[in-house]
């Protein structure tokens, strides 16, 4: 079977065995884009555990259209927000470009993500949670609340209120007009 039916018969069913073969087609590529990234062999193999782990609440959540494309990305996300976590912030010379016509694309928006990464740390604390657990971990509603011990209705004014107060910044944010 192709990736693209794996995806669809592990929706369907759910089988581990479904995994463990997407889990042998791609290790590699996961472990490389890891190993790329972090610069250190444990903390790519943890990573490249992360990814693994994540795999199927994530194929369950996404449409995905072509699978190789999609899981280098999720990667490259799980690594970027791993060093994030570690205070670790890659500088154009550290991100190695894959595509030449894409490189200012790709540093821009990377650039733009560390200033708005800086700029989440300074909201409510409450607002700062939710943001971090709805759009970096990709929780629902009701996990969220679940995580926080708080109504839903809260996490949504709490997630609004703190996009507003984000854009507000980043308006106001000389860095990010400059960029």
């Amino acid at each position: 079977m192709n990736d693209e039916e794996l995806i669809l018969q592990f929706k369907k069913r759910e089988q581990k065995i479904i995994l463990g073969e997407l889990y042998n087609r791609y290790v590699h590529l996961v472990l490389g884009v890891t190993l790329k990234y972090s610069k250190n062999k444990v903390d790519a193999e943890d990573l490249c555990m992360i990814v693994f782990e994540k795999l199927p609440k994530r194929i369950l959540s996404s449409d995905i259209k072509n699978f190789k494309a999609w899981l280098y990305m999720v990667t490259k996300n799980e690594v970027f927000m791993f060093l994030r976590k570690k205070k670790i912030f890659l500088n154009e010379n550290e991100i190695e470009i894959e595509d030449k016509s894409e490189s200012e694309e790709i540093i821009l928006k990377e650039s733009k993500l560390n200033i708005l990464e800086k700029m989440v740390q300074t909201l409510k604390e409450e607002q700062k949670q939710c943001i971090e657990l709805f759009y970096i971990e990709e929780k629902s509603y009701n996990e969220i609340a679940k995580i926080l011990s708080l109504d839903v209705k809260k996490i949504k004014s709490a997630i609004q209120n703190g996009k507003r107060n984000l854009k507000i910044k980043l308006e106001q944010s000389e860095e990010f007009k400059s960029i």
